[in-house]
């Protein structure tokens, strides 16, 4: 594909090759060919311009045709019907092994969160092998594929009596408690069961890393409408999931709790049936991008070879010396030098012209790498700050599964003659987020674009930094709902003059809960919405599988992180006489679980700073040190490339 780039007479920026024409005030466009040919025309000139040759053909080896949201129905509908599915099978998963398998809470805890782990790290082996053999396509098809069996196997331990132990007799039945006599299950039953969730972690390891960028490889990012396409679309992508989630949590959970264990886990079943089917259909209209070999092997290369290279002279232009070669792929964009990690520029240095073959390419791949391989891999350093603190932020929202339930369980959650089941409290940050997607979309944006003139409004860093202090406020509101939840709760011990021991609900209404449960969903579409597509943009396009796996895997590290500070802060304030429990008592209303919540937001709080640090020291892809607006926050700029015989096409320092 040819490149061109601006010459302007007077910038000091005409090639002596260019015609005279630039004498008369003539802006000339220098144009690089393919075969590293290099022409030059005027553009005041009146003949018509060549027309543009097509895009290179997609991993199936036809024409890159960008159908945008006409490809949105088969996409969005497989991630809505697998989250459905998919979520509507883990999310009763504790009382299933409890009621039906008969594993005690510690048991049944502890293979859980090793089951939630372990699913949201297999997205990393996932998007390694999207992004080294399979393609993002076929990831997605194998999952799918994949979950579907694993939800049929599992539907069947539920279906077939021979395959899950029997009810236990007495008045132990369905508590999976004592009083009765509960029969295990046999290591015959926990293999068909541990064979379930073998292939729904297999499933969600490919489909997780891969649908959302697989969804955004529809626009075509070198349009307006194709931008704009994408930023909806990643605002729509979790819009719809959030309507998945809020479905699964309550619909299947009702069927699976009061109608059938196998109809309620037949129902994920068809619908991940359905979600294959429709992914399928519309496999003719998809652009799949060509995997490009081993992920971050080009930022290993990178490495190894600024060490080799350790003694070499650091050079004093490294943004015109250092080596440059096309990329295989006309769909990876062209990055500029950038200033930091300065330590790397050394592997695109050429020592010799020995470490060339053919002139444009180099020998060994391990000691030359290109500046473009330079920059990738200093895109993926400046992401890891960034991501370390969105560790830390998610901790906060590991306890809605954990200590806001226990909090709705010693809490009043009567609703006229229904009793609301405290799990369903986590239905409310769903709720606020997606109420308030659609609201940040169709009327937000366009009043902060109209205000910061930029086509996303605020920049995605912003906007993960407004989720970061919600975050705080949510855990601030929590310990101020938790303190007075206590307190009702001795008042109202102390008023009917009994223990605390004989009542340990709390007069207080649940649904005061409700506030801290929505500042989470709020922090949770200012921050995982822009974090997801912070990664997919900024990763190198050739690995946003790697990127996409970024954030499951951060919240896989952040699981295990609210697993050790629980842990730590139980051992920490349990004292050694009877009924000092400490702040995590297994009885709420003797425990200090408001202070808890606090210590929460005060780490979540110099995490934020943190971040802000972060944030003040990242720069964007595709932008070199010198464009930042005059607020300080840094934007991408288009730039012209000055005619100087084709870097791209292999350059060598002029003293060699």
């Amino acid at each position: 594909m040819a490149r061109p780039s601006v010459s302007v007479p007077g910038a000091g920026g005409q090639h002596p090759d260019a015609p005279a024409a630039a004498a008369a005030g003539d802006t000339i466009l220098a144009v690089h060919d393919d075969d590293g040919a290099s022409h030059y025309d005027s553009l005041d000139s009146a003949a018509p311009p060549a027309p543009a040759p097509p895009p290179p053909p997609d991993a199936a080896g036809r024409e890159v045709r960008y159908r945008g949201w006409k490809t949105m129905p088969f996409v969005i509908g497989n991630e809505t019907f697998e989250k459905l599915g998919s979520i509507g099978t883990a999310a009763n998963l504790m009382v299933y092994l409890t009621s039906v398998f008969h594993m005690s809470n510690v048991r049944a805890a502890v293979a859980l969160n090793a089951f939630a782990g372990t699913t949201n790290l297999a997205t990393v082996f996932g998007a390694f092998a999207s992004d080294l053999f399979l393609g993002r396509y076929a990831t997605v098809c194998l999952g799918s594929v994949a979950t579907l069996i694993g939800m049929i196997i599992l539907t069947l331990t539920a279906g077939m009596p021979s395959l899950h132990p029997p009810p236990c007799s007495g008045t132990a039945a369905g508590s999976g408690g004592g009083g009765g006599e509960c029969a295990g299950a046999t290591r015959g039953q926990f293999a068909v069961l541990a064979l379930s969730f073998f292939f729904i972690v297999v499933g969600a390891g490919g489909i997780r890393p891969c649908s959302l960028p697989f969804g955004a490889d529809q626009f075509d990012p070198r349009t307006e409408s194709g931008r704009r396409g994408i930023n909806s679309f990643f605002n729509w992508y979790y819009f719809t999931l959030t309507i998945a989630v809020c479905g699964s949590s309550t619909g299947i959970i009702y069927v699976q709790s009061n109608v059938s264990w196998w109809v309620g886990f037949a129902i994920p079943a068809a619908l991940m049936l359905a979600s294959c089917v429709l992914f399928f259909a519309g496999a003719g209209l998809y652009v799949r991008v060509k995997p490009e070999g081993v992920p971050l092997a080009g930022a290993l290369r990178v490495a190894v070879a600024a060490f080799r290279k350790r003694a070499a002279p650091a050079p004093a232009d490294p943004a015109a010396s250092l080596f440059r070669t096309r990329h295989a792929s006309a769909l990876v964009s062209r990055l500029p030098y950038t200033h930091q990690f300065r330590f790397l520029d050394k592997a695109a240095v050429v020592v010799s012209k020995s470490e060339l073959s053919g002139g444009a390419a180099a020998r060994d791949t391990w000691r030359l790498c290109t500046l473009q391989e330079v920059e990738e891999a200093k895109c993926i350093l400046r992401i890891l700050p960034v991501w370390a603190t969105c560790i830390v932020y998610y901790v906060s929202f590991a306890q809605t599964n954990t200590y806001v339930i226990l909090q709705a369980a010693q809490s009043d959650r009567h609703v006229g003659g229904f009793d609301v089941p405290p799990a369903s409290f986590t239905i409310f940050p769903m709720l606020a987020l997606t109420i308030w997607i659609p609201i940040y979309d169709r009327v937000m944006l366009p009043y902060l674009r109209r205000l910061t003139g930029r086509e996303e409004g605020i920049t995605l860093l912003q906007r993960m930094g407004v989720g970061m202090v919600l975050s705080v406020a949510a855990m601030l509101i929590a310990g101020t709902a938790e303190q007075r939840r206590r307190e009702l709760a001795e008042l109202n011990a102390a008023a009917r003059g009994e223990s605390m021991d004989a009542s340990r609900v709390s007069p207080m209404s649940a649904f005061w809960l409700v506030p801290q449960l929505a500042a989470l969903g709020l922090s949770e579409a200012f921050n995982q919405v822009s974090q997801m597509e912070f990664y997919y943009k900024q990763f190198p396009e050739n690995m946003r599988s790697v990127a996409g796996s970024l954030l499951f895997s951060g919240l896989a590290l952040s699981s295990y992180l609210s697993g050790l500070l629980v842990t730590i802060v139980h051992r920490t304030t349990a004292g050694s006489a009877d009924g000092d429990d400490g702040w995590l008592a297994e009885d709420l209303n003797r425990g200090k679980l408001d202070s808890f919540y606090y210590l929460i937001g005060f780490i979540g709080a110099i995490n934020f700073v943190a971040f802000i640090v972060c944030a003040k020291w990242y720069r964007y892809k595709g932008m070199d040190d010198g464009e930042q607006d005059e607020d300080g926050i840094n934007r991408w700029q288009a730039r012209s490339v000055v005619g100087d015989g084709c870097p791209e096409d292999g350059r060598l320092p002029a003293n060699n």
